[in-house]
């Protein structure tokens, strides 16, 4: 087996941790739609713009996202898709478990008829 490097791994560590926070995917799930400025984020998730701009910082240091002026706004888009096909992955596994989970539900009879 191949030696795994503590700084390999401790970079794949802090990208699952920036992905591990419902707000970010929140936002990242906005932002795949189409770019947005800080202030359509906060109407969209109905928190405040200092949460926003906070998950948004997290996520412009890992790579996640781009920022680019626009007047007085920032507009941020999605610089990266690896983290949906991520999520996509984790999604069809959670959903596989819950069908195995369902049909072992299924097969349980505790009265005959």
């Amino acid at each position: 087996m191949k030696h795994l490097p503590d700084q390999v791994l401790d970079r794949v560590a802090d990208y699952f941790k920036v992905l591990s926070e419902p707000t970010r995917l929140r936002l990242l799930h906005l932002l795949h739609e189409r770019e947005r400025s800080v202030g359509e984020l906060v109407e969209a998730t109905a928190t405040s713009q200092a949460n926003v701009s906070k998950h948004l910082k997290v996520m412009l240091n890992a790579a996640l996202v781009t920022r680019r002026p626009e007047g007085t706004r920032a507009i941020y888009a999605v610089a990266d898709d690896t983290a949906f096909r991520l999520c996509n992955s984790v999604c069809e596994r959670i959903a596989d478990r819950i069908e195995n989970e369902a049909e072992q539900f299924r097969a349980v009879t505790f009265l005959d008829n």
